[in-house]
């Protein structure tokens, strides 16, 4: 009796132990930011938009740590196995947490048991852009045309093997019937630098990385991969509209913490990122770059990322792209 006793004890000063950790965070230390993708990428460009805004509502210090490679993996498994009390989060994406457990035959964690879905934060249309001196296509109709009319031809870059950038356009070509090569990157800036250099011939990369080389006349766009136009370039058609119905492809951002983490910080943290997307400034900032802030409540996003999860399985299994 007396050993119950003191084992009841025990589980209630750990029940009164995680409400008071969680109403003093953050104060320890700074809150580390893992990234997946490297400084200059969309996600970059994003995540220091809401730097700020966010230091200031949680009145901490907000650290950027670049860990890239593997289509982002690296930076997941340091999450996965950090210690849950709030300083360590992760910058994801639909590709770490929507492609990667498709695409990965072994990762060395368990996407969906491993972490906290803590907040949505954008969704991001890609854009066809190409290289007028490699494919000189005005329309996504003639760019169809002439990949068609030379089989094997064209290289196509990507921000990596199984990135959102590579499966859009992998599966672009499986509903056109296009037959081009792919050629992985590993990250955003290499691979577009790519295409201004004639080594490939396009991208789908994210709107937001390409306007500057596009409004200096570096690279042409072609069509976005939203279902609507994007508010940064209306001129330019969607897919679907210029010659593949039914195409659609859109990437988010979100953040994500260890398993087992507090669920009064995981709401201290999502009520931050929705005071920060409600800012007009920013939100005006985010639509000129082609971005579209999404933010949802923690119960509703951990839905959403389930079935976004079960949408790129069967894209990823239609392409039948398979990492080892």
């Amino acid at each position: 009796m007396r050993k119950l006793v003191r084992i009841a004890a025990a589980l209630a000063a750990l029940g009164l132990a995680a409400p008071a950790a969680a109403q003093d965070w953050p104060t320890a230390k700074p809150i580390t930011i893992y990234m997946g993708f490297p400084p200059g990428s969309g996600v970059d460009v994003v995540a220091r938009m809401l730097q700020q805004p966010l230091e200031q509502s949680l009145n901490a210090k907000i650290v950027l740590d670049y860990k890239t490679g593997a289509g982002g993996n690296i930076a997941s498994e340091l999450v996965a196995n950090a210690k849950p009390d709030g300083y360590t989060i992760l910058f994801g994406t639909s590709a770490t947490h929507g492609v990667n457990p498709a695409l990965y035959k072994r990762l060395p964690f368990d996407v969906e048991a491993d972490f906290t879905p803590i907040t949505p934060l954008i969704d991001v249309s890609n854009v066809l852009t190409t290289n007028p001196d490699v494919i000189d296509a005005k329309t996504v109709r003639e760019f169809i045309a002439k990949v068609k009319a030379a089989p094997g031809k064209y290289n196509y870059a990507s921000t990596g093997n199984g990135t959102g950038t590579h499966l859009a356009f992998a599966e672009f070509n499986a509903k056109a019937g296009l037959d081009m090569v792919h050629v992985p990157y590993k990250g955003g800036p290499e691979a577009l630098q790519s295409v201004i250099a004639g080594q490939t011939c396009c991208i789908f990369n994210q709107v937001q990385t390409v306007l500057t080389q596009w409004r200096a006349g570096k690279v042409r766009l072609l069509g976005v991969t939203t279902k609507t136009r994007v508010a940064a370039i209306p001129e330019i058609p969607t897919i679907d509209e210029a010659g593949v119905p039914g195409y659609e492809s859109f990437t988010w951002f979100a953040l994500f913490g260890p398993k087992n983490l507090d669920p009064a910080i995981v709401e201290k943290i999502n009520a931050a990122v929705k005071k920060a997307l409600d800012d007009p400034a920013l939100q005006k900032r985010l639509a000129e770059l082609g971005n579209t802030p999404h933010w949802e409540p923690v119960a509703q996003f951990r839905q959403t990322v389930k079935a976004n999860r079960a949408k790129w399985a069967e894209v990823v299994k239609q392409v039948g792209a398979s990492i080892d």
